[in-house]
């Protein structure tokens, strides 16, 4: 069975002290390649360098709306060199947080879009967070065009999760899925088709029930893949096999990554 973990912050500093021993659960329990998002264009550099740390690991390059107070209009120039010079797997972490306090909607809007504009203009997909705003980055993808991405942690409904596949943006689940308390996700997860779906653990943040309040890392992927099989009654081979196919589709990742087997 071979998984790939579509949103993972392996460059994150809670991984420093055993960053290597966290890649190498993860390909023993079958995650063989990771999409590392990046948060603020300080991080970038050390995204880059832990990425080149072992096979099957991919950069994305953005600015992350939680961290608006280290962002600066110019980031953006230096995000479309980073891309052109570096060329990562895609655009992101972007998108828009409307349930922080003290983020400012116009200036999350004004990084977003240039974001958005930046993978049309380098055809990469983008990868977006839409926490309390999945109606508005809906607007800001019709309004740009010609986009392709996934919705990472998806937080909304079947209508607009239909909405985006026509849009050709896929959705990621993780953690969140694992808790009886999230019927409405698990619902969801049923009624979505598998080709829109990616399996994501967003380590070090959203563990599943299993290790609540702990640090998650991308050997759990297999606790998201095992629950959405369950959920839809299907084996977790299958899902294994078609989450894998959609995440290799999305961000063009090399055969290697898709066929790579335990």
């Amino acid at each position: 069975m071979s998984l790939i973990d579509s949103h993972c912050h392996l460059d994150a500093n809670e991984f420093d002290p055993d960053r290597a021993e966290v890649i190498a659960r993860a390909q023993a329990a079958g995650v063989h390649a990771q999409v590392v998002p990046a948060v603020t264009a300080a991080s970038w550099p050390k995204l880059r360098d832990t990425c080149a740390l072992a096979e099957g690991l991919y950069p994305a390059y953005g600015l992350h709306p939680m961290f608006l107070d280290q962002h600066r209009p110019e980031h953006l120039d230096q995000l479309r060199e980073w891309i052109a010079r570096e060329r990562p797997c895609a655009v992101g972490e972007c998108g828009l947080d409307f349930f922080v306090d003290g983020l400012d909607a116009e200036q999350q809007q004004f990084y977003f879009d240039g974001q958005l504009r930046i993978a049309r203009e380098f055809d990469l997909p983008v990868i977006v967070h839409a926490r309390r705003a999945v109606d508005a980055v809906i607007a800001a993808i019709k309004q740009v065009g010609g986009l392709r991405g996934v919705i990472h942690s998806f937080p909304g409904s079947p209508e607009q999760a239909a909405q985006l596949h026509k849009l050709g943006f896929l959705v990621g689940l993780g953690g969140p899925l694992t808790y009886d308390r999230a019927q409405r996700l698990q619902r969801l997860v049923t009624v979505l088709p598998l080709e829109q779906l990616l399996l994501e653990t967003d380590a070090p943040d959203q563990p599943d029930a299993g290790i609540r309040g702990e640090r998650n890392e991308p050997a759990r992927l297999t606790v998201i893949a095992q629950t959405v099989a369950t959920l839809r009654g299907e084996t977790v081979e299958a899902i294994a096999e078609q989450t894998t196919a959609n995440a290799h589709r999305l961000f063009s990742l090399p055969t290697a990554a898709r066929d790579a087997r335990t």
